[in-house]
């Protein structure tokens, strides 16, 4: 009986010790800014200002140096803090804990695993946009939307970049 879940069981033993190296080395990279935010942190919610003032709004970032988050603020008030659960890392190694679970190492990866990480991260810094917006205009929705409906939305899209990845590109022969 074992043997029919033998792949099974290899794919979760393979993704669950990806997913906890890669998660020990980001929370030795996060502790080791501790009290502070970690830079990954702070060049999200720089970003997210710049996309905010290209739209026309008046945003700045200051860096909380006692708390590890950055707050996102207009002209009249703070508006956001971000932490670092907000920088897309740890949804980047839930995305590459499945890739390398999924099977062999093979050259697509060397290009498929950064093009992930471009598209987590525009959507990642359209989501703290968003809840920028949501935020200043609509502050009773900011749980639901931030805990709820973001979240599922990018890992959304991490499903569907896993999909394309099984799909597409996984069993194509190519010249390796």
């Amino acid at each position: 009986m074992l043997k029919e879940f033998k792949p099974s069981i290899l794919f979760l033993a393979k993704f669950l010790g990806t997913y906890m190296v890669l998660n020990l080395l980001y929370g030795l990279y996060i502790n080791s800014y501790s009290p502070q935010p970690d830079p990954i942190t702070y060049i999200v919610t720089e970003q997210t200002s710049w996309i905010l003032n290209l739209a026309g709004n008046e945003t700045s970032i200051l860096r909380d140096e006692a708390r590890p988050n950055v707050h996102l603020s207009n002209a009249d008030r703070g508006v956001l803090s971000v932490f670092e659960g907000c920088n897309g890392l740890n949804t980047m190694i839930v995305f590459v804990s499945f890739l390398m679970a999924y099977g062999r190492l093979k050259r697509k990866l060397l290009w498929f695993i950064p093009l992930g990480f471009v598209i987590i991260h525009i959507f990642n810094l359209v989501r703290v946009g968003a809840l920028y917006y949501i935020t200043v205009y609509f502050d009773q929705y900011l749980y639901f939307t931030h805990k709820y409906l973001f979240t599922g939305f990018l890992f959304g899209v991490i499903f569907i970049m896993w999909y394309f990845w099984v799909t597409k590109l996984y069993n194509k022969p190519n010249a390796e």
